[in-house]
């Protein structure tokens, strides 16, 4: 285990090495000019020049380049141009209202979605199994930020249950914490609830068709039991995989979740930086959302031995 740990770290490096150039280059092409943002509209060019002596834009781009790698594998990602504050340090301020929308996510998406592709599976080519698959489809066509509207009309403004709004960080103030972000998080969690339920329906009904099932059926084995202790243990990892995989996507959905309830995380923060131009505070994020995905995808790979001890490292 500990040599596999090992190797997929450093199997990430070159990734995550590749990943950081990219996002640089591709600032660097993407047009528009941070000293220019800075100055003002009406600066003269003098000093824009002088900003950009200053910020060591006037370099060659190779120059910049080595720069910030060396930075960053000493742990330094950079100064904010706009704020003065260490990226890092704007990071931490923001990273806890993103994991927390994330992790809530989760939470409200497994217990449901799962036990419904299991039921469509187990009901399939019923009224049940097209009620379901109907259900998620809405949820893939419909826009996140136009469901987030929805959500906010129908239960914020129509039926005041939840703020529109905001967050409270949850040292602060738990339930009113949990109260705010309960619907961005059934925002976002009804897209993953749909995709799981497509994914979790198409395995199950693969396994039930195969042969020790019908032995188990045939054996007088109660029909739950065959679905939870034979189907749904064997269909287990490419439900984790999917589980996985749709953690390290929810980041690109939550962007887009923090812009339409407030909620001052990450992606509001990427989104400020890009219109400000701000190349510090946007490679610095997506490093670390880089970082996060390399994380989650271990942590899937680690889980496969729990559902099948077959599988050694």
């Amino acid at each position: 285990m500990q040599r596999y740990l090992v190797q997929r770290i450093l199997s990430s490096i070159p990734v995550l090495f590749i990943l950081a150039v990219i996002v640089f280059a591709v600032l660097r092409v993407s047009g528009g000019d941070p000293a220019a943002i800075i100055a003002g509209k009406d600066a003269p060019q003098w000093q824009i020049e002088a900003i950009r002596n200053d910020l060591g834009l006037n370099k060659p781009v190779y120059y910049q380049l080595g720069v910030y790698l060396g930075d960053v594998l000493q742990g330094d990602l950079g100064e904010s141009i706009n704020s003065k504050k260490p990226v890092v340090t704007l990071i931490k301020e923001r990273i806890v209202p993103t994991l927390s929308l994330a992790i809530m996510t989760e939470i409200l998406t497994l217990p449901i979605s799962i036990p419904l592709g299991v039921l469509a599976a187990w009901k399939a080519n019923t009224w049940i199994d097209r009620g379901i698959l109907i259900f998620s489809t809405l949820g893939f066509s419909i826009p996140i930020f136009f469901l987030g509207f929805l959500l906010i009309k129908a239960f914020a403004l129509e039926l005041p249950w939840f703020p529109a709004a905001g967050y409270v960080p949850p040292e602060e103030h738990f339930g009113n914490f949990l109260h705010r972000i309960i619907l961005p998080s059934l925002c976002t969690a009804i897209l993953f609830w749909a995709f799981l339920v497509r994914m979790t329906r198409a395995t199950m009904i693969e396994v039930l068709r195969e042969d020790y099932i019908r032995t188990a059926r045939a054996k007088g084995l109660a029909e739950g039991g065959v679905l939870i202790t034979h189907a749904l243990k064997n269909a287990a990892l490419p439900i984790a995989t999917v589980v996985g995989w749709g953690i390290a996507e929810l980041f690109a959905g939550i962007v887009v979740t923090e812009q339409v309830f407030a909620i001052p995380g990450m992606g509001r923060l990427i989104v400020d930086s890009i219109v400000r131009r701000d190349y510090p505070v946007i490679q610095g994020c997506m490093l670390t959302i880089a970082v996060l995905q390399v994380i989650v995808n271990l942590l899937t790979d680690m889980s496969y031995a729990l559902f099948d001890p077959r599988i050694k490292y």
